[in-house]
């Protein structure tokens, strides 16, 4: 059940999923559902709760020197490692969570990260995480020392809302608030190989594309989709979703951020869901052309709060719906169609809506990205408006105090007339 899927979740908690090998992991606040849903019987079941982890005692100084606040045991970000064999997660507490999945899932270690965590990767070595968090921040954590404290390898001055690394650990990538994606060498991150600059607006997900690993595909609250060839900087491919996604306008200035990419190697298919948007749109990379090639959509009834490709094409949807939190869409003459008989979907359901209670409040939630926005105004006639008000209110103000200087002057030479 593997698909080409970035690192973990941002920005901030909501249920998600992701797939790798025969397993299927599900997260809600701050329980974790571990599952092979192909596997017979109930033990095949792995519950985690973050609630029952280890603790940092409140005052207690990090890593920075500085003293810990208290959170929630919200789950904010987690990966599989590229093989399957590691997970890990970070949460709202500031805890980053190793686990070993083989033979069977057990904890490795606990340890405490500086500043909440947006997105984490594992290295294909499998001995490293790499944790992007809110301050801009990427700190490595070692999983060879599983007990380790962190280091600091590189830093933005702006949140940081994604981190990828390329197929050969040769690169890491990171994503900002500040439109930026910068290109580094993993070994010595000091060194810039170069910036992907083009989007007009905070970039929320990367992905290296696994089997053209000098791809890099990026989106954006700007609403597109790009392709780069992120070792040069240079923009192959730019696709406008407001072009593609324009029927599915609930409001005349909407927005197309991309929430969730997931890709297929078989077929070089990506989907995208975007926030808030009951919609899962396929397109298929021409490598050729190096473009993006728009194939369907599915509309679905409910808001989805994640996606994921197996390695078959499978494309497994979470949503915000009790009756059905799971759907399975199987491609078939090039269109994906609902499979509804399928028995580990059925099983992952029953998990899900075991452990309903954790997903039922995040039901109905607002954006996730609306706050990351630059402020603007709507059009240049708004502007213009405001600026004539505040020029006259500063000219009035003027006014008002010189009139109360002048008045002053005449009130005075009245008391040394009358003085005389």
């Amino acid at each position: 059940m593997a698909g080409g899927d970035g690192g973990g979740r941002s920005p901030g908690s909501r249920p998600a999923l992701v797939l790798s090998g025969a397993t299927a992991v599900a997260s809600g606040g701050g329980r974790l559902l571990a599952a092979r849903p192909g596997h017979s019987g109930d033990e095949s079941l792995f519950v985690y709760d973050c609630s029952s982890a280890e603790k940092q005692p409140l005052g207690e100084k990090g890593q920075d020197g500085k003293g810990t606040d208290k959170g929630s045991d919200d789950i904010l970000a987690f990966a599989f490692s590229p093989s399957g064999d590691y997970f890990a997660l970070t949460d709202d507490n500031k805890r980053l969570i190793l686990f070993r999945t083989k033979p069977s899932w057990e904890c490795v270690s606990v340890r405490f990260v500086n500043r909440r965590c947006t997105s984490l990767v594992i290295t294909a070595a499998e001995d490293k995480i790499f944790v992007a968090d809110k301050s801009g921040d990427v700190y490595s954590y070692s999983i060879t020392e599983p007990q380790a404290d962190g280091k600091l390898e590189l830093g933005h001055v702006s949140l940081l809302l994604d981190v990828a690394l390329s197929p050969d650990d040769r690169y890491i990538l990171t994503a900002d608030r500040d439109e930026k994606i910068r290109v580094s060498l993993t070994k010595a991150p000091y060194s810039i190989v170069s910036y992907c600059m083009g989007h007009r607006e905070f970039v929320s997900k990367i992905l290296v594309i696994p089997n053209c690993p000098d791809l890099l595909l990026s989106a954006s609250g700007d609403s597109t989709l790009r392709l780069w060839e992120y070792k040069s900087g240079e923009e192959v491919h730019c696709c406008q979703l407001s072009t593609i996604c324009g029927s599915q306008a609930t409001k005349p200035d909407q927005k197309y951020t991309v929430s969730r990419i997931t890709y297929c190697c078989q077929g070089g298919y990506f989907a995208i869901l975007c926030d808030s948007i009951p919609t899962v749109y396929i397109f298929q990379l021409d490598t050729t052309a190096q473009q993006l090639v728009y194939k369907q959509q599915i509309s679905l009834k409910h808001k989805s709060w994640d996606i994921a490709f197996e390695e078959t094409g499978d494309l497994w949807i979470f949503q915000e719906d009790k009756e059905a939190p799971l759907l399975l869409y199987r491609a078939c003459d090039g269109q994906w169609k609902a499979v509804t008989d399928d028995k580990r979907l059925q099983k992952m359901s029953k998990y899900i809506l075991d452990n309903w209670t954790v997903f039922e409040g995040f039901v109905g939630a607002e954006s996730y990205y609306s706050h990351l926005y630059k402020a603007s105004f709507d059009n240049m006639d708004e502007y213009l408006q405001r600026k004539e008000e505040r020029l006259k209110q500063q000219k009035k103000k003027r006014q008002d105090l010189q009139h109360g200087s002048s008045g002053q002057a005449k009130k005075k030479m009245k008391t040394e007339e009358s003085s005389l």
